[in-house]
């Protein structure tokens, strides 16, 4: 019966292999960078930032603006009997008196000073731009690392699954071997007993590890926003590390200090938060604009007649200049020019914050890879001895001169060091890419498709 469960669950994967989608790590990073709707949103909003760079330009320009019209009125009179200044009545007859009027006009006006606060305000959005990009950069990277982890979870769990169902194997012919002794009277029925149980343990094992791979698939899928009814094959390995390389992942990393200062230097996020420092200190200068008296400059032409074709004989030429000095504004000013201080404070705040949290993911990353390592190493150590072990209690029990107990913890010892070791190895890699993510050395730019809009 069990080799029945196993013939048809090996058909339904056969047959539903045909129809997969084969999905690399590199694919998924490049679907996650397209598709990610928190990065689609930042993309058009990085368009504005853009936008009010170029506005913020315009304000030292002149503007410019022309108007036209034309109306057309019609006073009617019925007429009627009046006095004149004697006393004697006249007749007023009826009429009716048409006029049009045709107006053309241009003109404009510029701000000549206004405290220094148009130039203030290019700064400040030009640092909102690039905080912006920065933004959009660390954004990136941070869907890169997620992608990694996500796409490593699988590959993790398909390789648990892939002992799983070498163990299967190994305790169904074990199984048969004590089937075989116990007809002829050298196995007792208790082992083979305990070795069914054990049999059956190992098909639920291999269910459940396959339900943990399905479940890390959808993950995926759902973040990368395609279609969880759709198959798809994971088809990217990871590289194996052993005592030989093991040191050659270490070498972004050397001292705590020298990762923060790298860091402070290369955080796209901790460059964005400077910069919206600066965009706030620009800001207490456009507040502080209304201090000063402003001039504004205006010119303008127009010409204006009673017939279209003598609308340009009368002509009307206007240059102003205007100065405007506040004395008193109902603390409107005060209130705003502190309003700008507090901005700035808390954008120092934020900096100073995320000093810290980058100095607390360095310092945290730098420990948990070092455990990792050193579990890793060891999870390696532990997998050799316990093959070995498996092996000897293996060839007693067949010999006569061990018990069948031994044999099934020897087996159960092996898994454990199998599933140790790969929770190690894919804890070593993960642990190893969010620590790059915190120095900023995780790239993203050899995977990305520029479909950006407005670029």
């Amino acid at each position: 019966m069990k080799k029945i469960v196993i013939l048809m669950l090996s058909m339904l994967i056969t047959t539903s292999s045909f129809a997969q989608t084969e999905l690399t790590l590199e694919q998924a990073i490049q679907i996650a960078l397209q598709r990610n709707s928190a990065l689609v949103k930042a993309k058009n909003n990085l368009v504005g930032n853009k936008a009010s760079v170029k506005s913020a330009y315009g304000n030292l320009i002149p503007t410019f603006g022309f108007r036209t019209s034309w109306d057309w009125r019609r006073v009617e009179d019925s007429g009627g009997t009046q006095l004149d200044n004697n006393g004697n009545p006249y007749v007023i007859p009826p009429t009716s008196i048409e006029t049009r009027n045709y107006n053309i006009g241009a003109g404009g006006s510029v701000v000549l000073f206004n405290g220094l606060a148009n130039y203030a305000n290019i700064s400040s959005e030009k640092n909102k731009y690039e905080a912006a990009e920065f933004s959009l950069d660390k954004m990136k990277r941070d869907i890169v690392q997620t992608t990694i982890i996500f796409y490593y979870t699988i590959l993790k769990n398909k390789a648990l699954l892939k002992v799983r169902e070498e163990n299967l194997k190994y305790n169904q012919k074990l199984l048969e071997t004590i089937s075989e002794r116990n007809k002829l009277g050298s196995a007792p029925i208790a082992d083979l007993y305990a070795q069914q149980v054990q049999s059956g343990t190992a098909e639920v094992e291999v269910i459940k590890v396959q339900n943990q791979v399905d479940a890390s698939q959808n993950t995926l899928i759902d973040y990368l926003s395609l279609d969880v009814l759709q198959d798809y094959n994971f088809v990217s390995k990871i590289d194996t590390v052993d005592a030989s390389n093991i040191n050659d992942y270490s070498k972004d990393f050397d001292n705590v200090k020298s990762m923060v200062d790298y860091a402070l230097m290369h955080r796209t996020d901790f460059r964005g938060q400077q910069k919206i420092v600066e965009s706030t200190d620009k800001g207490i200068t456009i507040a502080k604009g209304n201090y000063w008296p402003s001039v504004t400059g205006g010119y303008n032409f127009s010409t204006t007649s009673l017939a279209i074709e003598e609308l340009f004989n009368r002509r009307v030429w206007g240059v102003n200049l205007g100065l405007s000095f506040p004395i008193f504004s109902n603390w409107n000013t005060e209130t705003s020019v502190q309003y700008a201080k507090i901005n700035y404070y808390n954008a120092e705040e934020d900096l100073r914050a995320l000093k810290r949290k980058i100095k607390i993911e360095i310092k945290q990353g730098f420990l948990d890879f070092i455990a990792v390592k050193k579990a890793l190493d060891v999870a390696i150590k532990t997998v050799q001895s316990a093959t070995e072990n498996r092996r000897v209690q293996y060839e007693r029990y067949s010999l006569g001169s061990g018990t069948f107990l031994e044999v099934l913890q020897s087996d159960r010892d092996y898994q454990n060091a199998l599933s140790s070791r790969i929770d190690a190895e894919f804890n070593f890699h993960s642990v190893r890419k969010t620590l790059l993510n915190s120095l900023g050395k995780l790239g993203y730019k050899e995977y990305e498709i520029n479909t950006d809009k407005g670029e």
